[in-house]
């Protein structure tokens, strides 16, 4: 079996044509280099050089073998570069699931910040509730998750990377859409809601009931849904309001208007929208940690700074 020593000692000597300066160029002695061309030569049943007291020279079988040896010397040169590259957490591949409204918000500034830092890594995208996105990541096939919070399993860890307040979605020919101080959920009262999913959008689900608990109103339910996008459609439609992230605008439809809810609004204690990272602590992932690094915390002002928006919640 011909050795990637056998091939170094080879190209060395082929490309000096001198044995001695080949033994100098590979920190050896002439002898067993000297060998190892012996032991190539007995691999292949044939000379590769032509040597004599004077000079040393190439056989044609020689002159075949050079480029070859030259090229599997560099892709194992190659193979050694990435899987080094890959152990260090330089290169390799990270699957990554999202909710829904984080794919066009949160993810698009996380590839452009990878592409810059870690342009040898490949980002592999899912689209996933968050329920679905802590089963993957217990099992291994997602290595992070951007998701609503939830209750938290073992293995798995998660920290928040975006807050940001709701707001109120009505039909912008109702004559709510006219008002001009924030809302407070009390001039809801005789409103439609449109409501999250009690088993597809939970998180939502549980934060707008808590919402109307703290202001004393009983919302009046007409409809649920578990995606923010389908719900500003129902807005769109006429059909009702409901309470969507503020970073909805972003693709909330010409025909609903989004309005601020009063600070002073007895609401506002809870009126807070989390987005959190989560990943599974005992990953053999070495590039989880680093991209974990690429994604802010985010204890800063949300004005202006567009997050997700997603219903899964």
């Amino acid at each position: 079996m011909i050795s990637l020593v056998q091939l170094e000692c080879f190209v060395a000597v082929a490309e000096e044509l001198h044995f001695g300066a080949a033994a100098t160029r590979l920190k050896m002695t002439q002898p067993p280099l000297s060998r190892q061309i012996q032991q190539l030569e007995r691999e292949l049943s044939t000379r590769l050089f032509d040597r004599t007291s004077r000079r040393v020279a190439l056989t044609q079988a020689g002159r075949a073998l050079l480029p070859n040896a030259r090229r599997l010397l560099d892709l194992a040169a190659k193979a050694v570069s990435d899987v080094r590259s890959v152990g260090e957490g330089a290169a390799g591949t990270v699957t990554i699931a999202y909710t829904a409204m984080a794919g066009q918000a949160v993810v698009p500034d996380l590839l452009r910040r990878a592409s810059v830092e870690l342009p040898g890594v490949t980002l592999l995208l899912r689209e996933l509730v968050s329920l679905d996105q802590m089963d993957e990541l217990e099992k291994g096939t997602v290595d992070i998750g951007l998701m609503r919070p939830l209750l938290a399993r073992p293995q798995i860890s998660t920290r928040a990377v975006y807050r940001e307040r709701l707001a109120v979605a009505v039909p912008s020919d109702s004559p709510l859409a006219q008002h001009e101080e924030p809302l407070k959920l009390i001039d809801l009262k005789d409103e439609q809601l449109l409501m999250y999913s009690p088993s597809g959008a939970r998180y939502f689900h549980d934060l707008l009931l808590s919402m109307f608990v703290a202001s004393g109103v009983h919302p009046h339910i007409v409809q649920y849904a578990g995606q923010v996008p389908a719900l500003l459609a129902l807005v769109s439609a006429g059909i009702g309001f409901t309470l969507v992230p503020e970073s909805a605008a972003r693709i909330s439809p010409a025909s609903v208007t989004l309005l601020p809810i009063s600070e002073a609004d007895p609401s506002s204690r809870v009126n807070s929208v989390e987005l959190d990272i989560a990943w599974n602590s005992e990953s053999p992932n070495p590039l989880v940690e680093r991209l974990l690094r690429l994604v802010e915390d985010p204890d800063r002002d949300p004005q202006g700074d567009p997050d997700d928006a997603d219903g899964d919640a």
